[in-house]
């Protein structure tokens, strides 16, 4: 079972429908880092084998400068409301868990 972190830029709905795909997801909130910096979360993730899912850049540029194996689910989308983003993840969803499943570190989901 993957492990997931949602970032504070995403709504805390992403973990759940992560859960209902059945994989185990938190939101930051939920782990009382909604308001940590980036370097805490990154901490966290590799810590815990956690995958990051952000729309932040900077995730996207920790995967290559710093060495801890921790993998991000780059979400290059602008704001739109909560269904809207699940409807776009929902027939990706398994293509991303195959490119992880892989070893990327970064998937970009445009």
């Amino acid at each position: 079972m993957r492990r997931f972190l949602v970032d504070n830029q995403l709504p805390a709905t992403l973990a759940h429908w992560i859960e209902q795909k059945g994989e185990l997801a938190l939101h930051v909130l939920a782990i009382d880092l909604g308001q940590s910096p980036d370097q805490a979360i990154w901490e966290h993730a590799a810590k815990e084998d956690m995958v990051i899912i952000s729309k932040d850049e900077d995730f996207a540029q920790l995967t290559l400068l710093r060495p801890e194996p921790v993998r991000v689910v780059w979400l290059r989308v602008g704001n739109c409301r909560t269904a809207s983003l699940l409807a776009m993840l929902e027939p990706i969803w398994p293509e991303i868990l195959s490119q992880l499943d892989a070893g990327a570190r970064l998937v970009e989901v445009h």
